[in-house]
């Protein structure tokens, strides 16, 4: 999974990634402080493999990664090539989700590009420049289909599609809030708008209304609202917090969290939002040589799942020997899972499951 980290210039999502990846992106309190993308790639935090770990203790332990590009800020007209406008749109076609950060925090140190704090505004901001950027390709589209028109008939669905499109960006309102039928999702999977990627709000507060009730802050709620509208996810997090704990051991991270009443980090509730909106689920193997956990999407079947391992896996699979994880960690061992009846054999047709350990068989 790549996230890509998106915001107006001085926000703090450079402070962010570089709390949430400790990778050293630069962060200057000017604008275009970040020019070249910075890449770090994180673990992703899994109880179950940890405790597969402490059963097998295995030769090689693999969790599932996720890499965080963080992309050079924005200004308005960079789907006309202001700024640093063309790399960053450029950099937001290859990321999977985007973690828009958006400065909910005042202070007067730190610098706005605007002069004045204000979510709504920031986030119409970056939102427009992808609609724009969108409304030209879906103009293409609609000149492709016509053309096809005479000799297609499948054209002229196309075409409605993509007017009724064109009208709703026109509106300044993204793809991801515009419905669709599933027959019109093939249209959309397509065509690869930067407004209809899936979107994290990350609300970037100050430290002390972090710690405070967020019912009647003005900012967050502004950031939730839009959030709401288009079917996105928001985050309230505190980049300055989640700096200070990222050099702490687990042991001070979990004391210093719970202190703030928290469970989990923000980079925990960022990689578990980004699943969600993506669809993401792991299922695991283990034994002595390797735990390792893989990265699939909701319904992928069993043959295909075993093709991330290995294609030969998939071409020649014959079936898979499934136990789930929580059956698994209530019998103690594998040994005891099979004599309770619970490790299961499953053909091409099954459909993984969050958590499944599996061990394939195959025969090319």
């Amino acid at each position: 999974m790549k996230l890509g980290m998106v915001g107006l210039p001085n926000v703090g999502k450079s402070t962010l990634f570089n709390a949430l990846t400790n990778a050293g992106a630069q962060s200057a309190n000017y604008p275009f402080c970040t020019i070249e993308k910075n890449v770090g790639v994180v673990s992703v935090p899994d109880s179950r493999l940890d405790y597969l770990a402490k059963m097998y203790d295995p030769d090689s332990f693999k969790p599932a990664v996720l890499e965080f590009v963080d992309i050079a800020g924005l200004v308005r007209g960079a789907s006309k090539g202001e700024g640093l406008g063309n790399k960053f749109l450029a950099d937001i076609r290859e990321v999977d989700a985007i973690v828009h950060v958006v400065r909910c925090f005042e202070d007067m140190d730190i610098i706005h590009v605007d002069g004045s704090i204000d979510p709504a505004r920031d986030i119409e901001t970056i939102n427009l420049e992808l609609i724009i950027s969108d409304t030209e390709m879906v103009q293409r589209r609609i000149d492709r289909a016509k053309k096809l028109l005479k000799g297609d008939k499948k054209a002229a669905v196309q075409v409605d599609f993509f007017e009724r499109l064109l009208s709703h960006l026109e509106e300044g309102k993204s793809a991801r809030s515009f419905a669709v039928t599933e027959d019109e999702q093939a249209f959309l999977h397509d065509t690869p708008l930067l407004s209809a990627k899936p979107v994290i709000y990350a609300a970037n507060l100050s430290e002390a209304d972090f710690a405070g009730s967020l019912d009647e802050h003005e900012h967050f709620q502004a950031v939730k609202a839009i959030a709401e509208e288009e079917h996105a996810a928001v985050l309230p997090i505190c980049a300055q917090t989640e700096a200070e704990i990222s050099d702490m051991s687990d042991e001070d991270k979990a004391m210093f969290l719970a202190d703030l009443g928290l469970e989990e980090s923000g980079l925990n509730r960022i990689i578990r939002t980004g699943y969600s909106l993506l669809g993401y689920i792991s299922f695991l193997t283990a034994g002595k040589q390797e735990v390792r956990a893989w990265t699939i999407t909701k319904g992928t079947k069993a043959p295909q799942a075993a093709g991330k391992i290995h294609t030969d896996f998939e071409k020649g699979f014959i079936r898979a020997e499934i136990v789930a994880f929580d059956d698994l960690k209530r019998c103690g061992s594998m040994a005891a899972a099979r004599e309770a009846g619970l490790l299961r054999l499953e053909g091409k047709d099954y459909i993984m499951q969050d958590g499944d350990i599996v061990e394939f068989r195959f025969n090319v």
